[in-house]
């Protein structure tokens, strides 16, 4: 029995080291112990102490264990039942991240209305407050209050905190105007010239920012008599590096011109606050933005971020594999057409309402009510693009959709070096997944769900998949260890129950 649950424990901690782009030296090196030991954990061999369990999940940014909270650790599904009712879609978590790095650009009070209160926005809440910024829930809302203070203390930063989100790089933009020289903790498994960081570093050359990595932090220091002289071209259309450098640009007094920025809806929702804040800015929804920035700004403002299309079709895929018919109130249409024009081509009917604008009086709403049906494998692959291409968080749930679907279908997942991998789980609950290598896989429907025990992949949408499949599942499943999930999705679990699910969180003892 305790071999049985060491190689459980193993098996979660590979996968959450791979996840995390870390070799067994680097994660030996980080905990202070040899590779061999961590080849013995991975392998279910050596026992474990609950503290080395905690430094595990510190370094790999995955809780397997959890002491002193009361988040819950598992759910246990009882699948097999349709659907029904309304559900409203959440405000979005990217454009709530965003938003809390751009509030330090102002020495005014922000106001975020409705705001996502998941684990992503509590780490970064965290960070914030140790460097002095007071933030505070609204009574009884979803409101969040932030209040920065006369000066920032870089050197009180809550380093766990800010080591167990990758978000803190976008702290980079705002804080280049407030200091000479910062240091900022990073993510393990981060480390310059990888795909995600580099990018933002070349980006913000431009401002002056040199950035070294020394033992696991950004040591940045600023020439401000550096502006951008020419147009800042982008060599990836990113959603994040796209949003550091209008961080930046917002605070300098020329203008900024950034080509082949996304328009993904993160960045228009931080577009559409800094122009509250009285910032200049053309091009919106395009991949030429314009800015002339203020060296100032010190204002009280509210804003209120649009609904989350990666929610929308999480919750458009809960109906489709469970063959009901709910109604998505609140659905931000413009980021979910190519999805639902694939969905059409596959068969798939719904109904819409007409449009309505979102609390940011900009974003374009629906309510979308689902109509079960069968459906066909698409004649061409699915893979996403750059907005307004299928959304790149979006591809996991065509997998699931997929499975349900007669023929077979090929998911290309070409940004990410391993998260098609993740999509193989799905075997586990009984759908034909094969993997033809790291960013391919072909899925054979329609599948015959089945219950199944199974711990959540450590990435946010394929661990929704895997949830969403279980739902589908006649019997009593079981996912583990679904931090990843809060870190995403706000109140999951109790929304699918509104709408019929039977879902249960408990955790071990």
């Amino acid at each position: 029995m305790t071999s049985t649950y060491l190689t459980r424990i193993g098996t979660l901690i590979r996968d959450a080291r791979r996840h995390k782009g870390m070799t067994q030296n680097e994660l030996a090196e980080s905990l202070g112990t040899s590779q061999s030991a961590v080849a013995r954990i991975e392998q279910g061999k050596q026992n474990l102490s609950l503290e080395m369990l905690a430094r595990i999940g510190e370094s790999l940014d995955s809780e397997f264990v959890s002491l002193g909270h009361s988040g819950p650790q598992h759910l246990r599904i009882i699948g097999g039942t349709p659907l029904s009712g309304s559900i409203d879609v959440k405000t979005s978590k990217n454009a709530a991240v965003a938003l809390l790095c751009a509030s330090l650009l102002n020495k005014g009070r922000t106001t975020l209305r409705n705001l996502a209160r998941i684990e992503e926005v509590n780490r970064i809440l965290e960070v914030l407050t140790s460097i002095g910024v007071r933030t505070r829930w609204l009574p009884d809302s979803n409101d969040l209050e932030i209040t920065p203070p006369a000066q920032l203390d870089l050197s009180a930063i809550d380093v766990a905190a800010a080591r167990r989100t990758r978000t803190v790089i976008m702290f980079l933009g705002p804080l280049l105007h407030e200091l000479d020289q910062f240091a900022l903790p990073y993510a393990g498994g981060c480390d310059l010239g990888t795909r995600t960081v580099e990018p933002h570093l070349a980006a913000l050359r431009s401002f002056g920012l040199g950035v070294t990595a020394t033992g696991g932090f950004y040591d940045a220091s600023v020439n401000h008599q550096i502006v951008p002289g020419k147009p800042i071209v982008l060599t990836e259309r990113g959603d994040t590096v796209t949003e550091n450098v209008l961080l930046a640009a917002a605070r300098n007094e020329g203008e900024t011109v950034i080509r082949n920025a996304s328009p993904n809806y993160m960045v228009q929702d931080l577009c559409f606050f800094l122009q509250e804040l009285g910032v200049e800015i053309e091009g919106i929804g395009t991949t030429t933005l314009t800015v002339r920035g203020r060296r100032t700004i010190d204002v009280d403002v509210e804003y209120s971020p649009s609904e989350d299309p990666i929610e929308a079709m999480s919750l458009l895929a809960a109906a489709v594999v469970t063959d009901s018919e709910i109604t998505i109130r609140r659905v931000p249409i413009e980021f979910l057409e190519i999805e639902l024009a694939t969905l059409e081509g596959m068969g798939m009917k719904y109904g819409i309402t007409d449009e309505y604008l979102s609390a940011n009086g900009r974003t374009r709403l629906v309510d979308l009510t689902t109509m079960p049906g069968p459906l066909h494998a698409p004649i061409d692959k699915i893979h996403p693009m750059p907005f307004p291409g299928l959304n790149i968080d979006n591809l996991p749930f065509f997998a699931l959709i997929a499975a349900c679907a007669e023929g077979t279908t090929m998911i290309h997942d070409w940004v990410y070096e391993n998260r098609a991998i993740y999509l193989t789980e799905l075997t586990k609950v009984g759908a034909k997944v094969q993997l033809l290598d790291p960013h391919r896989v072909m899925i054979e429907g329609p599948t015959r769900w089945r219950a199944a025990e199974v711990i959540c992949p450590p990435a946010l949408r394929p661990g929704v998949v895997v949830l969403l499949a279980m739902l589908a599942a006649p019997g009593t499943s079981v996912l583990r260890n679904v931090y990843v999930i809060n870190r995403g999705y706000e109140d999951l679990a109790e929304r699918l129950n509104a709408l019929g699910a039977t879902i249960e969180t408990f955790r071990d003892i």
